[in-house]
C-alpha cells in the first residue's frame, strides 16, 4: 500500500475539495452547484489557475516568484496599450506580449540562477519596477473596451454545434470524449506500470478513482449543457494542465525541475545544469504570467492600473494547498489546479453567503496554513512506516 501513502495528500485534497463543495451546496441553499454558478467559478479562477500551474514549477525547484502579481497587472496594461491603444491586431499583440513576459522572466531568471542573488529580494524588487512601469503605461487611467474576438477569450462559450436546443449537446460530448480519453490514458499508464513491475494501484481503489474522476467530468458537462455553454478558457486550461502534468512527469526537463528541487547538490555532482533549470523555470512564469495577464484584461474588458490585487500570493497559495512542499522537489501540476480550484470554491462560497473580504482572507489563510501542517503530518507518518 506504499503507493496509497505516497499519494495520499492529493487524493485527500480532492476529497476535501468535494467535501467543502458540498458544505457550501447546503449553507447557500443549493446555489453552490447551479449551472451558471459553476461557469463563473471556473471564468473567476482561470487567470489564478493558470499563475498556480507556473508557480508550481518555480517551487519545485526550492524558490518562489513573487513580482507574478504586478507582472500580471503590467501584461495586462500592455494589452489595452498595444489592442485598443495601438490598434494592432491580435495575431500581433499575443505574442508580443507573451515576448514580454518571457524576457521578464528571464529578467528574474538571470539574477537568481546565474548570479546567486536570493530570489525573495530578485521577485520583490521585480513586483515594485512591475507595479511601477503599469502605472507608468496607464498612469490613472483605464483602457477600455477590447475588441469582442479578445474579449471572448476569457468570456465566452462554445456554441452548440449539434443543435440541441436548451439543452447543449456539444458540451456534453466534449465531456464524453474527455472521459474515454481519460479511462484510456489510465488504463495504458496502468499495463506500462505493470510491465515494468512499478506499484499500482489496488484494482478497487483503481476503479474508484476511475468512477470519480470520469462522475465528476460528466456532471461538469451536465452543468454546462443545461447553461450557457462550456467557456472557451476552460479549453485553455484543461490544455496547460495536461501539457505541463506530462512536461513535468514525463520529460528530461520535468526529472530535471524535481532533481534540482529535491537535492540540487546531488544533482549539480550527477552533471545536471541547475542554473539553467532554475532560469528557464523562471522564463516560464513570465510566459504564464503575461497569458494570465491577457485572459485577466479580457475577463473585465478592461485594462486597470489596480490589477494585480496580491495575485502572487493567492497562486503561491494554490501551489502549496495543492500539495507543494516548501522544500522543494515535491508537488504536481494537477495538485496546482485542485489547489486553485479549492481557493475558487472557498471564496465563491464565503461570498454566496455574503461574507466580507476580510473573512475570506482568514479562511483562506488557515486553509493554507492546514495543508502544509497536513503536509509535514503525511511526511512524518509514512517516514516512520518506511
Amino acid at each position: 500500500m506504499s503507493i496509497i501513502r505516497g499519494n495520499i495528500r492529493q487524493f485527500g485534497m480532492i476529497i476535501v475539495l468535494i467535501l467543502v463543495a458540498v458544505l457550501f451546496q447546503g449553507l447557500t441553499n443549493g446555489m453552490m452547484f447551479r449551472p451558471r454558478n459553476i461557469a463563473d467559478l471556473i471564468l473567476q479562477n482561470s487567470y489564478i489557475l493558470i499563475l498556480a500551474i507556473g508557480m508550481m514549477l518555480v517551487i519545485l525547484t526550492g524558490r518562489i516568484d513573487l513580482s507574478v502579481g504586478t507582472l500580471l497587472a503590467f501584461t495586462s496594461a500592455l494589452s489595452g496599450v498595444f489592442i485598443i491603444s495601438w490598434g494592432l491586431p491580435m495575431w500581433v499583440a499575443i505574442p508580443a506580449i507573451l515576448a514580454v513576459g518571457a524576457l521578464s522572466g528571464a529578467w528574474n531568471g538571470y539574477w537568481i540562477a546565474y548570479r546567486n542573488i536570493p530570489f525573495f529580494v530578485v521577485t520583490l524588487a521585480g513586483m515594485f519596477v512591475f507595479r511601477g512601469l503599469t502605472m507608468v503605461v496607464l498612469g490613472e487611467g483605464t483602457l477600455t473596451p477590447f475588441p469582442d474576438a479578445f474579449h471572448n477569450m476569457a468570456m465566452g462559450f462554445i456554441p452548440d454545434m449539434l443543435g440541441g436546443g436548451g439543452f447543449n449537446i456539444t458540451a456534453m460530448a466534449i465531456c464524453l470524449l474527455v472521459s474515454l480519453v481519460f479511462v484510456f490514458v489510465e488504463l495504458r499508464n496502468r499495463k506500462i506500470s505493470q510491465r515494468f513491475e512499478a506499484d499500482v494501484l489496488p484494482v478497487p481503489f483503481f476503479i474508484a478513482k476511475l468512477v470519480l474522476i470520469v462522475g465528476v467530468i460528466n456532471l461538469f458537462g451536465y452543468w454546462f449543457a443545461v447553461s450557457r455553454g462550456m467557456p472557451i478558457i476552460l479549453i485553455l486550461l484543461i490544455a496547460l494542465t495536461l501539457i505541463y502534468s506530462y512536461v513535468a512527469s514525463n520529460t528530461v526537463m520535468g526529472r530535471h525541475i524535481y532533481a534540482t528541487g529535491g537535492n540540487p547538490k546531488a544533482a549539480e555532482l550527477n552533471g545536471l545544469n541547475t542554473k539553467q533549470v532554475v532560469f528557464w523555470v523562471y522564463v516560464n512564469m513570465g510566459v504564464l504570467a503575461a497569458l494570465a495577464g491577457m485572459v485577466f484584461a479580457a475577463r473585465y474588458n478592461a485594462s486597470t492600473p489596480r490589477a494585480e490585487a496580491g495575485f502572487e500570493l493567492q497562486a503561491i497559495a494554490a501551489a502549496f494547498i495543492g500539495g507543494a512542499s516548501p522544500l522543494g522537489g515535491v508537488g504536481k501540476i494537477a495538485g496546482a489546479a485542485i489547489g486553485a480550484m479549492m481557493m475558487g470554491v472557498l471564496n465563491n462560497g464565503l461570498r454566496l453567503l455574503g461574507a466580507g473580504a476580510e473573512i475570506q482572507l482568514i479562511i483562506i489563510g488557515l486553509a493554507l496554513l492546514g495543508a502544509v501542517i497536513f503536509d509535514v503530518y503525511v511526511k512524518t507518518k509514512v517516514s516512520k512506516t518506511s
